[in-house]
Formats: structure tokens, C-alpha cells, sequence
């Protein structure tokens, strides 16, 4: 029986090459993938991409996109389905992922951030936490070794915000996984300097 997977960690714990590796394994049995992500994440245009050097073509998908109907007037001899950057999904995007599950029993495959820069979740993960079979941590780790939960977000200064809009794209140059207890050290460090960010 199929099931709705969410793979989720923070910035770096290698989200999109593990997408990329299972896509991999799939086609090396000679399955056909869907392989997607939202228009919202507009790096590298078309494709995704890993850290390490993965990359694959993949389709872009607008918030207003119906992924079931997409799934079955496009793509319904595909035997998986396989989402990367899944946070900057729609709730409702999420719900039609799992009727491709419930109603046509293909798996469906996400892997994302659950948490937003001020670790508030996405609205795509927090329904996907509420609705997935099957919800799996991939663990990142902060410099001073402990375990990434933050994604720190740092302005074009150095300094780490603390406010802001939810989404704002970008990769090592914009973001930062840090343990909890270094991201509140940073705050304490830059407001006993006077930087309010």
C-alpha cells in the first residue's frame, strides 16, 4: 500500500541530494518518477540541485497548480512521486498529494525544511506533519557539533535576523543551520552590541 512520506531537516542535512538518490533508485528498477518542486524555490530554474553536485530536471509547479490533476493528465504512468523543497507547498497542494496516494496508491515522496528562520513551520510541512504516514528527521549539525534545528538566516552583514518575510530564497550565502541554544546566543550577542535585526 502506498504511502505519503515527508523527509524534513534543516538547511543542509542534504534534503534535495537524498530526493535526487531516491529518484536514482527508482529509475534504476525501470520505474518512471515525477519529479518536482514549487516555482516558489527559483534556483536554478527547471532543475533541482544538491550541494554535493546532484542535480536533475524537474517540473515547476505554481501554488495554484492541482497536483492531482497534474498527476493524472500528465504524469499518471509515473509509478512515484517525488517533491523537493515540499515547505512552499499550498495545504491544499498537500491533500491532493495524498489522494494520489489514497486513490491511485502511488507513493508520494516530499522532502523539505519543517521550520521556517524563526522556527515557525511552513504551511505545506505543517500539514504534511499532520497528514504523512510516514514523517522521517534527516539531522543536520550546528558548528559547535550539536544537533541543527534553526535555519539561521543572516543578512548581507553578517548578522542573523529575527524578522522578516517567511520566504526569502537562497543557499549557504543567506542561510546557516544552527543548534537552538547558538541561534539564541547570537541574539543575546547582537542586541547586548546594539543590533536589532
Amino acid at each position: 500500500m502506498a504511502k505519503l512520506y515527508f523527509k524534513f531537516g534543516a538547511m543542509g542535512c542534504s534534503k534535495s541530494a537524498q530526493a535526487l538518490i531516491t529518484k536514482f533508485n527508482y529509475e534504476e528498477r525501470d520505474m518512471k518518477v515525477m519529479l518536482l518542486k514549487p516555482s516558489t524555490d527559483s534556483r536554478d530554474s527547471g532543475m533541482i540541485r544538491s550541494r554535493i553536485g546532484l542535480e536533475a530536471p524537474c517540473i515547476c509547479v505554481s501554488d495554484t497548480e492541482n497536483l492531482y490533476e497534474l498527476y493524472k493528465r500528465s504524469y499518471s504512468d509515473c509509478q512515484v512521486v517525488i517533491v523537493d523543497e515540499c515547505q512552499f507547498l499550498t495545504p491544499e497542494q498537500v491533500d491532493e498529494l495524498s489522494r494520489i496516494v489514497d486513490e491511485l496508491d502511488i507513493p508520494v515522496l516530499c522532502f523539505g525544511l519543517g521550520t521556517d528562520f524563526l522556527t515557525h513551520l511552513f504551511p505545506g510541512s505543517r500539514r504534511l506533519f499532520e497528514i504523512a504516514e510516514s514523517v522521517t528527521e534527516i539531522k543536520s549539525v550546528c558548528e559547535c557539533g550539536h544537533k541543527a534545528t534553526v535555519n539561521a538566516r543572516f543578512d548581507d552583514e553578517g548578522h542573523v535576523l529575527f524578522s522578516g518575510d517567511q520566504v526569502c530564497i537562497g543557499g549557504n550565502e543567506r542561510y546557516q543551520a544552527m543548534c537552538r541554544k547558538c541561534w539564541l546566543k547570537r541574539k543575546a550577542e547582537q542586541e547586548a552590541a546594539g543590533i536589532f535585526t
